[in-house]
């Protein structure tokens, strides 16, 4: 008979794999989905946005009050009640009804019911796992559990390429059949073996935690939008509310749930150093990392591809396929790292995964825009080496910090501090990418297109949006196309066909854009390789190995020696 902890470490393996291929495999089928409900990616910033972050967003402000709830009302319960909601999500999304703006609007709701189901699953998976395993198992099990979640994310992109050409809606219905296998098993075979806590809700910490999480990302979202003039919102007086509110919020959290009686977020876990360390190690990682994913893909999709040959159509699915060496070096590296720190403790391992990726971010920082791609595939594989030596035994070390009570909070708040992190990440790239972008592109688009003495050509490139133009390379789309249908016929006219044809082709956009694109996503990597090494310095302040489990047999081991000394002397 199969051990329990194996059908724990199955199933939640299963919950973790669907919820990160579903965060991903919208990336890639984003230009097919757009088409099929008739929006045009190119002037809808905002729906392209939402989907993108809104997912996250509704994670990140669930997940510790759902890993609260999972610790007084049973993880495994609330556990199962993602999965059912998760699947629910995902046949809404299947039949979504209408098209345009309505259609979009009905995605992005319907994308919150998933993350609504996302957060149960991601808040009590860790919590799960770390019930049903002796704590000299942990890493191995969770290495296994973090390998899932990365090869959700890779074979995300690479399915979502493949069923975006068959029909754009197969992207939201691959999820409902593993969805409902995982929903009925999860009903069938998980036990709850975790002690429940008789707590109030602590409704106060609720609010103000949710609501300074929510107004802070949606200014950090929306100040990536054109605003009046400018190409980006973060003059916008909303948008300035918005994170002002949101950061007040949150800094009057801390004082909020110092007053309330039974607090949701428990800051008291932060005085354990291994719980504080791995949290602070982790964060800093999900800043560091969250968005290189993404700026890969936009390298890739919008200059590398196109430059080699690859249609823009076919991009997405070929960016997926050219990022597999990251997974490789995740699979290869996380089972082995999670063994090892059950064995070692955490700390040498973590400390030196992140350094590994510093020096794999320095290390694609000095490729150029036609990069040779042995070269591009051995620099991914080392960072997914690092990733795995890093994700495994820093999720143990946290886990084995807390007491029994506590690990569902705990899973929520280190999976809240992941996912806040990425959104940061993806925020701050996107940001430094637009404004460089902003600042030569149009110019160089103007300058390229100068001896064809066409104003209105000329003054078309000059007001080219960069974030439209970001936008369309993420998207497998050529701006170039848009602007040209955009023109009066008259002028288009006056254009001979190798002329268009040369605007259009696979080269002209990609050599416009990657001088600013490199300079940009450079700086990305300088300043992701620099919170690789403060993540780095936090891991190494851990300290030796801590098991809470073990910590407390070997404290009554010595008041029962103690005890027995004292009865011998009587």
């Amino acid at each position: 008979m199969v051990e329990y902890k194996w059908i724990a470490l199955s199933n939640t393996t299963i919950g973790v794999l669907m919820a990160s291929i579903n965060g991903t495999i919208i990336l890639i089928s984003l230009p097919a989905i757009f088409r099929g409900i008739a929006i045009n990616p190119l002037t809808s910033f905002q729906y392209l946005l939402w989907l993108l972050f809104g997912y996250n967003i509704v994670t990140a402000t669930l997940l510790v009050t759902f890993g609260r709830l999972s610790d007084m009302y049973g993880r495994v319960r609330l556990y199962n009640l993602g999965f059912a909601i998760f699947t629910a999500g995902s046949i809404l999304l299947f039949l979504t009804p209408n098209s345009g703006d309505t259609g979009a609007l009905e995605l992005i709701i319907f994308r919150i019911v998933q993350g609504i189901g996302g957060a149960f699953l991601f808040a009590n998976s860790a919590a799960i796992i770390t019930d049903a395993f002796p704590y000299n198992q942990r890493g191995t099990a969770l290495g296994i559990n973090q390998i899932a979640a990365l090869a959700g994310s890779l074979v995300g992109l690479i399915l979502g390429g493949i069923l975006a050409t068959i029909y754009w809606r197969y992207v939201f219905l691959v999820s409902v059949p593993v969805g409902i296998l995982g929903t009925v098993w999860s009903y069938l075979k998980l036990k709850e073996t975790s002690t429940r806590v008789k707590q109030k809700l602590d409704v106060w910490g609720n609010v103000t935690f949710a609501a300074g999480l929510t107004f802070l990302l949606l200014g950090v979202t929306y100040g990536l939008l054109p605003y009046g003039s400018s190409i980006m919102g973060w003059g916008d007086p909303w948008v300035i509310a918005s994170m002002v509110a949101g950061v007040g919020l949150l800094v009057a959290f801390p004082f909020v749930e110092s007053h309330v009686e039974q607090p949701m977020f428990r800051l008291e876990l932060f005085k354990i150093r291994m719980f504080a360390a791995g949290n602070i190690a982790g964060f800093l990682r999900s800043v560091a990392y969250g968005g290189v994913m993404i700026m890969l893909i936009i390298l890739l999709q919008g200059i590398w591809l196109p430059l080699h040959g690859y249609s823009y159509q076919s991009t997405p699915f070929w960016a997926g396929v050219y990022t597999i060496p990251l997974l490789v070096g995740f699979v290869v590296m996380g089972p082995i790292s999670g063994r090892l720190s059950d064995k070692y403790g955490a700390r040498g391992f973590a400390t030196a995964g992140m350094f590994i990726v510093m020096v794999s971010l320095l290390a694609l920082s000095t490729l150029p825009y036609d990069f040779n791609y042995l070269e591009f595939a051995t620099i991914l594989f080392v960072m997914g080496l690092g990733n795995g030596l890093f994700s495994s035994p820093n999720t143990a070390s946290i886990m084995n910090a807390v007491p029994r009570q506590h690990r569902g909070a705990a899973s929520g708040m280190r999976a809240t501090l992941q996912n806040s992190g990425q959104t940061v990440s993806l925020a701050i790239f996107f940001t430094i990418i637009i404004t460089s972008l902003a600042g030569s592109l149009p110019s160089a688009l103007a300058a390229a297109v100068s001896s064809y003495h066409l104003p209105a050509l000329t003054y078309a490139m000059e007001h080219i949006s960069p974030t439209g133009a970001l936008f369309a390379a993420f998207l497998g789309y050529n701006p170039v196309g848009a602007i040209l249908q955009s023109l009066p016929s008259s002028t288009v006219s006056t254009l001979s066909t190798n002329t268009i044809a040369y605007l259009t082709s696979n080269t002209f956009f990609p050599t416009a854009i990657a001088p600013s694109f490199m300079n940009a996503l450079r700086l990305s990597f300088y300043i992701a390789s620099a919170m690789a090494v403060v993540a780095a310095v936090a891991s190494l302040l851990r300290g030796k190995r801590f098991v809470y489990e073990e910590s407390q047999m070997e404290g009554a081991a010595r008041t029962e020696g103690r005890t027995g000394e004292r009865n011998g002397r009587t």
